[in-house]
């Protein structure tokens, strides 16, 4: 006979973890007891040693879906006689931090009920238990019970209740648990928020039937879901998608669609083995997919994009509107720029003149939560939106860090607060120049405070001085710490990894504040989580008119070529010049006088200024939109480097004019904008990994980390990681949080808490 006492760290409390922990006891026949302590789970069990073994083993082998176990300790105690197994009622918190499971799509077991005619949760829209259904954004505090959260307003039925008092149940402390009896239920109403009443919806049920026959008739309906609304169109109807394109302003940004089955999605895109294990499993984000050749969707869904967002049902409800064959545009309730709608009267107010239809329910969400975005990469998920099924879930430190608020950026906004060795990274914010954006991350803030019972002891803030998450961290009454922008980005992805020797960091993106006041945004340097020294960048580059220049890319390809050719552009036998303004040389005078016009390093403008000369495109509808063109039509094609130079001294820069001049030659003898696109790709390549192999010659270092918005683009990141590493360089990607500003704030964390521990 043998007892042990095991304790478990994760994310194993509102998972099902001890019910999961009774049934495993009673099946190895052990005694003894289980209890929730605090950020852990307690276990004692007794029995023959064999059978206890077999126990422990099993906890990792067979742990619930939600679970995730970060630490397991077993010690032998002594021997007690005990031989029924309980559960004990959980002990309180002695200060420790909780961990908060994300919402997870529907299991296979509550979609089979929400399926079968015969069991009594059939066609119910919130069928959930303990492996599946919301978490996040339906708790308001901790601890996590029913009441902490906005189920609190449905009391459970008898037959319900009882599910959740029996062990052996998996429905056993399912805080959402309901059924039609007891639970929330959906509402059909058109845009006066009237019933609609063409059809009897005596109990609900019908409501996704009307809601099936209206999109197929074309019409756009708010989906009220998870984390938020949607809005929801017919994916194969031109007319509808177009309308919603038109009513969302939306020019160009790509849709994403949800796809009734995995067999649908396969009609319509390429499908690794890993991205159908994606598409299908607990998180069910939305997956960036290359378009088959059957592809037949509306072309406004994603056009000239051969890739397309592909997401299945994650909830009941979407389980009961999409059949098996069907493809929905599911795309944000907003229009472009304004944060998802997911209170009720702000989705009925601010999306009335876009849908037709509001498909309701009055579960109350607490907290949005965007959909995730994923794209594969070298065979696993490359995170670029974190959010839904991610958050929030912790990041794991290999070192405690002081209590930090890390509050950002400024686009694509997330927050990160920390606590001894986790790191909890916010769902996407969104943009805060958007005043509803900007409520809305005061509140989230103030939200993770109190749901981790967290108390900051410093504020991490960006140098840019213009960044409203800036401003809020310089209000704080807390020490701050300020943090160079592309140094955060670097730190992120060493923090992630548990780096804590100098990596050589090459951090590419559109913008930053620099330490000399200029914009940076194609840096090298030499970074630790204390301080980093620029060791090389992208030589500077004028910026004519400012912000204009990142909405018009021909602005800065212009200067490129006046700075080349002067004053006879107009000789140049390219499209590009054909397309000019007539007050293109006014611009350019200006710009050469340094009005408005101010310096740039950035890499992301590179991009931009390379597909305005190609012929791609003068001005962005969403950001990003040159690069990301210049990417898709570069494709697989083979391209030959353009020559490049680099400028020896203490910080080396690479200078790309002569890449600019060589691409207008190319155009001028009419090669293809792919050739150009890819040979413009495969020249930032080689020159990133020259610079980086001077550098490792000087330094000795091998590891290097890539981050930044730019790296976003998987045919650069595949070919600069494939060099890298044939050059016997560790490269290290982020994995765990998005390359773009979305995972900046983890890197503000890091570098603060490690000043603050040296000051």
């Amino acid at each position: 006979m043998v007892r042990l006492r095991i304790t478990v760290h994760g994310i194993v409390q509102g998972v099902g973890f001890r019910p999961f922990v009774y049934r495993l006891a009673c099946r190895c026949h052990l005694g003894g007891w289980v209890l929730n302590n605090g950020d852990s789970v307690c276990i004692e069990v007794e029995g023959e040693e064999p059978e206890a073994y077999e126990f422990v083993n099993a906890l990792h082998q067979e742990k619930p879906p939600l679970a995730q176990l970060t630490g397991v300790s077993v010690d032998v105690c002594q021997v007690k006689g005990e031989a029924g197994f309980v559960i004990k009622d959980s002990l309180p918190s002695q200060g420790q931090v909780p961990m908060v499971s994300p919402d997870i799509a529907t299991c296979p077991d509550c979609r089979r009920e929400t399926l079968n005619s015969k069991d009594r949760r059939f066609q119910y829209p919130f069928t959930n238990c303990t492996n599946c259904g919301p978490r996040y954004t339906i708790i308001k505090n901790m601890p996590y019970d029913r009441i902490a959260t906005t189920m609190t307003e449905f009391p459970m039925c008898p037959v319900c209740q009882k599910e959740y008092d029996d062990p052996a149940d998996r429905r056993f402390h399912a805080q959402p648990n309901a059924c039609p009896v007891c639970g929330p239920n959906y509402r059909l109403i058109n845009r006066n928020s009237t019933e609609v009443s063409e059809v009897s919806i005596p109990d609900g049920k019908n409501v996704f039937i009307e809601t099936k026959r209206l999109i197929a008739q074309g019409k756009i309906v708010a989906v009220k879901g998870l984390g938020g609304y949607h809005l929801a169109c017919d994916a194969t109807n031109p007319v509808a998608v177009d309308s919603l394109r038109r009513r969302k302003i939306r020019e160009d940004k790509p849709f994403a669609v949800m796809c009734g089955s995995l067999e649908a999605v396969k009609q319509q895109c390429l499908v690794s083995q890993v991205e159908a294990e994606l598409l299908t499993g607990a998180v069910r984000p939305i997956v960036l997919l290359d378009k088959s050749p059957a592809y037949n969707l509306a072309q406004q869904v994603a056009p000239g994009n051969p890739r397309i967002g592909v997401m299945l049902p994650y909830t009941p409800a979407h389980e009961l509107l999409l059949g098996p064959d069907d493809v929905w545009v599911m795309t944000s309730g907003n229009t472009s720029d304004e944060p998802i709608a997911y209170e009720d009267g702000d989705a009925l107010e601010r999306l009335n003149p876009i849908a037709d239809y509001f498909l309701v329910h009055n579960r109350d969400i607490y907290r949005r939560a965007d959909d995730s975005v994923v794209r594969i990469f070298s065979g696993k998920p490359y995170i670029l939106r974190r959010s839904r099924g991610y958050t929030p879930s912790p990041i794991h430190l290999a070192q405690k860090t002081v209590p930090t608020l890390a509050c950002g950026g400024e686009l694509k906004n997330s927050f990160c607060l920390t606590y001894g060795n986790k790191a909890y990274l916010s769902a996407h914010i969104g943009d805060l120049e958007n005043l509803a954006t900007y409520n809305y991350y005061l509140e989230s803030i103030d939200h993770y405070r109190r749901l981790f019972n967290i108390k900051p002891q410093i504020a991490a803030y960006d140098l840019h001085p213009e960044y409203l998450s800036t401003k809020y961290a310089l209000s704080l009454a807390l020490p701050k710490v300020a943090v160079q922008h592309h140094h955060a980005h670097i730190a992120a992805v060493m923090a992630e990894h548990g780096l804590y020797e100098p990596v050589i960091g090459v951090a590419f993106d559109g913008t930053g504040y620099g330490t000399d006041g200029t914009l940076w945004g194609g840096e090298f340097l030499v970074a630790d989580y204390y301080n980093f020294t620029r060791a090389g960048h992208c030589k500077y580059l004028t910026l004519p008119g400012g912000t204009k220049a990142v909405k018009e890319p021909w602005r800065l390809a212009a200067w490129l070529l006046y700075e080349l050719f002067g004053t006879n552009l107009t000789g140049l036998r390219i499209p590009f010049i054909r397309d000019l303004p007539n007050e293109w040389p006014l611009i350019m005078e200006a710009a050469k006088k340094g009005i408005n016009s101010p310096l740039t390093s950035s890499a992301g403008r590179l991009f931009d200024a390379a597909a305005s000369i190609i012929g791609l495109r003068n001005s962005i509808n969403y950001e990003g939109q040159a690069a990301v063109e210049l990417e898709m039509i570069a494709g697989k094609t083979t391209g030959n480097p353009l020559p490049y130079s680099i400028i020896p001294g203490t910080v080396k820069q690479l200078d790309f004019s002569s890449s600019f001049c060589a691409l207008v030659e190319l155009a001028q003898r009419e090669h293809s904008k792919d050739y150009l696109a890819a040979s413009f790709h495969t020249t930032i390549a080689n020159a990133i990994v020259e610079m980086v192999q001077l550098i490792n010659s000087e330094t000795g270092i091998g590891k290097v980390v890539l981050s930044g918005g730019v790296f976003q683009n998987i045919r650069l990141l595949t070919e600069v990681a494939n060099l890298l590493q044939e050059k016997c360089l560790r490269v290290y990607l982020p994995w765990q949080t998005p390359p773009n500003d979305g995972g900046l704030a983890l890197g503000q964390a890091i570098i603060a808490a490690e000043k603050y521990k040296r000051s």
